[in-house]
């Protein structure tokens, strides 16, 4: 005896199953960034809830509380809006926008005035942290590293200063640490570094520390500058990219990460200034102690 039934496809009460259909990340031809949208989120190290990282113009990625909030209740000051995958702060005419984390985060102090709907906010986010310490999911970290302590190993900078494109820029970690940010076959990040052993390479140098350009320099000085200004444009593209060799040469690879360059500004970065060359270098320079004093000419002598 054979069953009469045409389909096995549906439930015991005849009713047809939802199917999904799997789409690929891909990123918007509008879009202003080339990072993916799940590269975007991320928690605060202050207090284990979630944030949303976007880039902005001329400064680095600010974290926005994942949810719209009502913009009724928030102070015209706070408001922010996302357009085209880039935050602006100011409202876009609705009636929801985004606010930073940081007015919101209570593992950091409460910036003085809180208005009584955003202390509300903030009151909720508190149960949260408190259940993540409890359970062991999360241990927070607010201590910032230790400006006199950017010499790492070998006397390289912790965070150097980078100079292409016609800019200076601040690395968030050593020139050999970079890694790309583009995005594998595998949806992971790539582990393979920004400079290569087969890819062109910059210098170490000494620069003038101006606050910008056509400025007059510092009473500071010289400070030591990875200069990548003597590679090709693609090169030079590639490293504000934070692309390795392989992911350059495919511009269809969306990012998964934020790139880790910040404008650089002597004045409020004046800690990230050294005035003497690193004792090592990956592009084979002179090697020099930092103990030496060097020759304001290109660490030349």
């Amino acid at each position: 005896m054979h069953s009469t039934s045409a389909s096995t496809r549906r439930r015991w009460d005849g009713t047809q199953p939802l199917t999904y259909r799997h789409r690929g990340l891909k990123v918007a031809t509008a879009s202003s960034s080339r990072l993916l949208r799940t590269g975007q989120s991320g928690r605060c190290t202050a207090c284990g809830n979630r944030v949303e990282w976007y880039d902005r113009t001329g400064h680095r990625p600010v974290a926005l509380h994942p949810n719209e909030l009502p913009a009724s209740v928030i102070p015209p000051a706070c408001r922010w809006h996302v357009s085209s995958g880039t935050a602006y702060p100011a409202g876009d005419g609705s009636a929801w926008c985004r606010i930073p984390h940081p007015l919101l985060c209570p593992g950091r102090d409460a910036p003085d005035p809180l208005t009584p709907d955003l202390a509300e906010f903030r009151r909720r986010l508190a149960p949260r942290t408190r259940r993540m310490i409890d359970t062991g999911t999360f241990t927070p970290t607010t201590a910032e590293p230790n400006p006199g302590e950017s010499q790492s190993a070998g006397c390289r900078p912790a965070r150097p200063v980078v100079q292409l494109l016609y800019g200076r820029y601040l690395a968030d970690r050593p020139v050999e640490d970079i890694q790309c940010v583009a995005q594998t076959r595998a949806r992971h990040r790539c582990t393979h570094p920004v400079l290569t052993p087969g890819a062109p390479a910059g210098t170490w140098t000494l620069m003038p520390a101006t606050a910008g350009r056509g400025q007059l320099a510092l009473p500071g000085g010289a400070m030591a500058v990875y200069d990548l200004t003597r590679l090709p444009y693609t090169e030079q593209l590639r490293w504000r990219t934070q692309h390795c060799p392989a992911h350059a040469a495919t511009p269809a690879a969306a990012d998964l990460a934020l790139a880790d360059w910040e404008l650089f500004d002597p004045l409020l970065h004046h800690q990230h200034i050294h005035p003497r060359l690193p004792l090592t270098t990956p592009t084979g320079a002179r090697r020099q102690r930092c103990d030496q004093p060097n020759s304001p000419r290109n660490g030349e002598g």
